[in-house]
């Protein structure tokens, strides 16, 4: 395969960001995007809601649909992978990319936000993972994608963040034993990891970090296109690198992913030299 024309995409936090270019970038092999995300309408620090997404997709090449979804209610997550299923008869892959983040020590993390990084992170991704395994399972080529590192368990990558951590290493946990669990489906789990910093709109609200010393979202969205559109019987179980991914199909030139090429790119967390 090297389209993702016809296929489904149910993607959580598609309203912005990296969600958004993974969409994008389906879209433009004419693929059907569920864009599942709580943004209805703009946010006062970031732009962009699911409505602005399912344009921009749908001028891309593709079909779009906006679905208001709270990762957090199972309620929500069952109607609007309901609405999915109705809308485009199925749903062949599910790319977990919502996250909430806080780089944030032990006594500076409020209970609330350690709840929701929880919530968000670890419990979300299982429950949508849960609500469209029935539906991958029909499906000719399914793929679950999940935006988290690979684990690295070394006490510095826990220390400065540890409930930030625990939250992702816990979306890296559920690639592991889902990769093995969903194996006899035919199911690709896999996760995807930038090697660098991603200049979001999420970036700006994180203290000290240059946008300028990172690459766009389009690599990420590239090498999603890329996992994705693999067989999904060929690899599962794997903890990705956006660069890496790349060079495995030819892209060796990474210049034009970058903000600004002249700047020192700033190293994502979780990666050691």
């Amino acid at each position: 395969m090297t389209s993702l024309k016809g296929k489904t995409l149910f993607i959580t936090g598609a309203s912005r960001g990296i969600g958004e270019a993974i969409g994008l970038r389906a879209a433009r092999d004419g693929a059907n995007i569920v864009i599942a995300a709580k943004t209805e309408t703009a946010h006062a620090k970031l732009p962009g809601n699911i409505h602005s997404a399912a344009q921009a997709m749908e001028r891309a090449g593709g079909q779009a649909l906006p679905v208001v979804m709270d990762i957090r209610d199972e309620t929500q997550i069952a109607q609007a992978v309901e609405a999915a299923v109705v809308r485009f008869g199925g749903i062949d892959i599910l790319v977990n990319n919502a996250s909430a983040i806080s780089l944030t020590g032990t006594a500076e993390t409020p209970l609330k936000r350690f709840d929701l990084m929880m919530g968000v992170n670890v419990r979300g991704s299982f429950a949508c993972a849960q609500a469209c395994l029935p539906h991958l399972k029909r499906a000719a080529n399914p793929h679950v994608l999940t935006i988290a590192p690979p684990l690295n368990i070394k006490a510095h990558w826990f220390a400065p963040h540890v409930a930030y951590t625990i939250a992702k290493y816990g979306m890296s946990l559920l690639v592991l034993g889902q990769a093995e669990e969903f194996k006899p489906f035919g199911i690709a789990v896999n996760a995807l990891w930038p090697r660098t910093v991603i200049a979001t709109a999420a970036l700006q609200m994180i203290p000290g970090v240059d946008p300028k010393a990172a690459r766009t979202p389009a690599i990420m969205a590239d090498a999603a296109h890329a996992i994705l559109s693999r067989p999904a019987r060929g690899q599962t179980g794997q903890f990705l690198i956006d660069d890496e991914v790349l060079r495995s199909v030819g892209v060796t030139d990474l210049k034009a992913y970058a903000v600004d090429p002249s700047r020192t790119l700033l190293p994502d967390l979780f990666l050691d030299p």
